[in-house]
């Protein structure tokens, strides 16, 4: 199991907590996972200072790693109390129709053209909308919202796609940066 945390800087976390970065193995070499770190004991490499088990494999035994994630939002945002009124403000919908708005977004930049077909007026269709723009549910782009309500939650055989969870945490941030650039 993993858990993502978002951070405007995780090198500001990671000062103050023990861990350990994770490990991945890539062409057939172990190096540093990008963002994954364990809190919890793990069995670690005392030369290079990663974990000794590549993350897949911790995770079959139990291990739970920390995706410690930078999310340059969260650098505008001044206070707690910011955040919570930024998650409470509706964000104006309507400026999802301007280009150079929507290429201010995160995780929505390059995807206009489906954003045209697929104008969202709430967080429950932003969040569907960020998940059809993942390979497995590209199928549903020009499906009515409520064919793709349907269908979009449903696990694919195969193909990377976004959980609930997942699509509605990217959602939230998409609305908190709409109303940071209005």
């Amino acid at each position: 199991m993993d858990i993502d945390i978002d951070f405007g800087n995780r090198e500001d976390i990671l000062k103050l907590i023990k861990h350990v970065p994770a490990s991945i193995r890539r062409d057939g070499a172990v190096v540093k996972h990008n963002t994954g770190v364990y809190v919890n004991p793990i069995p670690f490499n005392p030369v290079t200072g990663l974990s000794n088990v590549d993350y897949d494999t911790a995770e079959e035994l139990g291990y739970m790693k920390l995706d410690l994630l930078n999310v340059h939002v969260y650098n505008s945002v001044r206070s707690n109390e910011h955040l919570d009124e930024l998650c409470k403000r509706e964000p104006q919908w309507e400026l999802l129709k301007e280009k150079d708005f929507v290429a201010k977004l995160i995780h929505l930049s390059n995807h206009f053209d489906v954003l045209q077909q697929h104008l969202p007026t709430t967080m429950d269709q932003l969040a569907m909308v960020l998940a059809i723009i993942r390979p497995s549910k590209r199928y549903l782009i020009g499906k009515r919202w409520r064919e793709i309500a349907d269908e979009i939650w449903v696990k694919p055989n195969e193909g990377y796609y976004f959980k609930k969870a997942h699509a509605y945490g990217y959602a939230q941030l998409v609305m908190v940066h709409m109303n940071l650039l209005t």
